[in-house]
């Protein structure tokens, strides 16, 4: 009877053994190998947007969204924290301070030109009716005077104006300042303006100042109403931009002026050491501003009295909480 051979099984066996250890000290599927070709997730989708990634297909079946994606945010006009250091800047979220005036000290007064434009002189402008509402003769005097200059403009005149615009950004002695996009009145009966609903007024004025950033220059948060009309719940509505509300003390009345002579009176006989004073750049509206402004710089001269730059002029001042 033959003798079986107890070593072969005890071989076979401890060859399958063998098997199994290798088989186990393999990689499993999808493991991490340490290799650049496997790429891990992101954690959450909010990794994945705020690393540029694009997102994956949404699984079916689950809660994502598969409309069309949000729309961008669209430009708000708001300070970002680094705006504290720009002129007129005030604390968002409270109701702006408004200014007339400077300290009544000193000898400098401040000159600004606000830059008008509605629908209604668009197309007057499209129609032929009038030339031009941009007194470069204004800009040619102060250029050449180096007298320096603060202009208010509206949204609506920076897109008729750009080149324009370019160069009252280029030059060190003018700022820049926000007149509202379309010039439309933010209360009832202001001087037969159309008026803007209480909702879009934060708004507007947030559009203006997107429109005027790219052209650089002496940027502020300065803001003046049209016709200086405003009262509490447009003040209100102004609060998120952090801004700086500008009236002026000295009215020069040049819209529509038929001569110049009214215009240099109502400034010389009101002005003081930190006045600030309200003129126009829309010459088919302001007609006589350019042959009344050499007048006022020389009636300034001979009060002692100099221009200089908004910010200059409200540096020293206190702003009143409201008005």
């Amino acid at each position: 009877m033959p003798v079986k051979n107890s070593r072969v099984p005890l071989v076979a066996t401890l060859v399958a053994l063998t098997g199994v250890v290798a088989l186990l000290a393999l990689p499993a599927p999808g493991r991490e190998t340490g290799h650049a070709a496997i790429v891990r997730a992101p954690a959450s989708r909010e990794a994945a947007t705020a690393s540029g990634s694009p997102r994956a297909a949404p699984v079916e079946g689950s809660a994502e969204p598969t409309g069309p994606p949000a729309p961008s945010p669209v430009p708000t006009g708001r300070p970002d924290p680094g705006t504290a250091t720009v002129p007129g800047a005030s604390r968002a979220g409270r109701q702006p301070p408004v200014v007339d005036h400077g300290p009544r000290t000193g000898d400098k007064v401040a000159l600004t030109f606000d830059a008008d434009m509605t629908d209604a002189m668009r197309y007057q402008l499209r129609s032929g009716a009038v030339r031009s509402y941009a007194n470069l003769a204004i800009v040619d005097l102060l250029e050449r005077e180096r007298v320096p200059a603060t202009f208010f403009l509206t949204g609506k005149w920076v897109e008729e104006y750009p080149d324009v615009t370019r160069r009252l950004a280029a030059n060190p002695r003018f700022e820049l300042a926000n007149h509202t996009y379309g010039h439309l009145a933010f209360t009832a009966d202001c001087y037969h303006l159309p008026t803007i609903p209480r909702q879009r007024m934060a708004a507007d004025v947030a559009r203006t100042f997107d429109v005027i950033a790219p052209y650089g220059g002496r940027q502020t948060r300065y803001f003046r109403f049209p016709g200086l009309c405003h009262d509490r719940i447009a003040l209100a509505e102004l609060a998120p931009l952090g801004v700086t509300v500008v009236d002026g003390d000295v009215v020069s009345g040049d819209p529509f002026a038929r001569s110049w002579r009214p215009i240099v009176d109502a400034v010389l006989s009101r002005v003081r050491p930190g006045s600030v004073v309200v003129l126009h750049v829309t010459e088919a509206n302001a007609p006589m501003t350019d042959e009344a402004l050499p007048r006022i710089l020389a009636g300034l001269a001979a009060q002692g009295l100099t221009p200089a730059p908004l910010s200059e002029v409200l540096a020293a001042t206190p702003p009143s909480p409201t008005a």
